[in-house]
């Protein structure tokens, strides 16, 4: 078998390394991780660099930028994170958009026969209070979500003490899956990513606020490719991707 030259082989060399170089950087909320892959794998299939993504929870991520991380883009599960970034002049405030929205929804095994009556109060007390209830920390939106919504139905009380935090809405939903809870609070697009769990109940929308994700470029970023990326996100081909795994576009 003949070699390559290796001018040829040195070409190849620096155009993949340049290639990876061009590749944004995004941060990205937990929830996002088989709609914003098959938003990249989209961009990477029209000829771009195939963005790179870290999937944590927004309130870990907007922490991580706030260090010093490096990163192009950020995506965050609510507002409340993409503000404490704003605040702190971290991200180019023209390129924010809130472009997707979610349902607060309780899941359980895929097996279970439980429906969760969202009213009257003692009803839904009895069943979520039962545990344990899966739920993510507070500081990550899904948890703040969850907890406005139980505060609001007037059951935060009798349910807080059989709950169990996790990291993000992801470990909360394998808490779910493997049986280790058997009611977890979660998305409802993460629910639909699962086939081990079936949606037991929606939260009224009227009992937490809007589950909104914004959309920004970081002031620390300067790649090319992570302008053109934030819009193909917003864009109407890239928000039908979002859709299509059980978000709705704003």
């Amino acid at each position: 078998m003949k070699s390559l030259p290796y001018a040829l082989i040195l070409s190849l060399i620096l155009s993949t390394a340049a290639t990876a170089q061009q590749a944004p950087l995004v941060l990205a909320a937990a929830s996002l991780q088989e709609s914003m892959t098959a938003a990249a794998d989209a961009w990477a299939k029209q000829g771009h660099p195939k963005p790179t993504i870290s999937f944590a929870a927004s309130s870990a991520l907007a922490r991580q930028v706030a260090a010093g991380a490096p990163a192009d883009l950020f995506v965050s599960a609510d507002e409340d994170w993409m503000n404490d970034l704003a605040q702190k002049n971290l991200i180019v405030a023209s390129t924010r958009v809130t472009f997707l929205g979610n349902r607060l929804v309780v899941a359980a095994p895929a097996g279970s026969k439980v429906r969760i009556p969202v009213r009257p109060p003692a009803a839904l007390a009895r069943v979520l209070g039962a545990g344990p209830l899966a739920m993510a920390d507070t500081p990550v939106p899904a948890g703040k979500y969850g907890q406005q919504a139980l505060e609001k139905l007037g059951v935060w009380a009798q349910v807080s003490p059989k709950v169990v935090r996790a990291e993000n809405v992801r470990a909360t939903l394998a808490l779910v899956e493997r049986g280790a809870a058997p009611l977890g609070i979660v998305y409802a697009t993460d629910a639909k990513a699962s086939a081990k769990v079936r949606i037991a109940g929606v939260f009224p929308e009227s009992s937490h606020p809007p589950i909104t994700y914004p959309v920004a470029r970081l002031k620390t970023s300067t790649n090319p490719q992570a302008e053109a990326f934030r819009r193909f996100l917003i864009s109407r081909a890239g928000k039908a991707i979002f859709v299509r795994y059980g978000f709705s576009a704003r």
